[in-house]
């Protein structure tokens, strides 16, 4: 069976053709190969060859990538699952990403302890979102609690430091810079005891 992206080369041709404002006869002279020939060969009724490619491309000055269309890549992340600590942090980016996304899972606070902060400092900036429990986030001298379906961002230079709060683990959505993802694998609260 034929690759059907040869298919589309004809059609990309006639595309970059038409955006050059070039007319058949035009890309024909300059080319050497027959109108007829290129109109079939945009039309899809002529299959396309490197001798026919080649000195259109060249014509049209493009490269040959531009011509022959790139098989799309697998869109799905492969994800892993990393523990720091009682902390996990589910990749949902792939590594060459910009930005990286994560599910992150903050374990419950005992009864009875209360997580003291320990703000970190980065440069970047981290946006999340509480996909379930509550989030205590601690930034600069401010601290606040989101609930399910609430958002933050906030500029990561200020010191900053999140945990779950109530009874039970907070699930959060987080999007941070690359140097963000260094600092945030790393970083573990310390519990005491009041």
């Amino acid at each position: 069976m034929p690759d059907d992206s040869l298919a589309l080369i004809g059609p990309r041709l006639k595309s970059w053709r038409e955006k050059r404002s070039m007319t058949l006869a035009e890309l024909s002279k300059t080319t050497g190969i027959s109108s007829s020939t290129l109109s079939r060969l945009e039309a899809g009724k002529r299959a396309p060859n490197l001798e026919l490619v080649i000195p259109i491309a060249r014509a049209l000055r493009l490269e040959l990538d531009d011509i022959v269309p790139r098989a799309a890549p697998d869109p799905r992340v492969s994800r892993t699952t990393r523990r720091v600590g009682e902390t996990t942090y589910e990749t949902l980016s792939p590594e060459s990403s910009p930005v990286q996304t994560y599910k992150v899972t903050l374990p419950a606070t005992p009864a009875g302890v209360v997580a003291v902060p320990e703000p970190k400092v980065h440069d970047g900036h981290e946006w999340l979102y509480v996909l379930s429990g509550r989030l205590r986030l601690v930034i600069g001298e401010q601290e606040v609690t989101l609930g399910q379906g609430e958002a933050a961002e906030f500029d990561t230079r200020i010191p900053h430091w999140l945990s779950a709060t109530g009874s039970g683990p907070v699930e959060i959505l987080s999007i941070f810079s690359k140097e963000g993802k260094r600092i945030h694998l790393r970083a573990a609260p310390k519990p005491a005891t009041r």
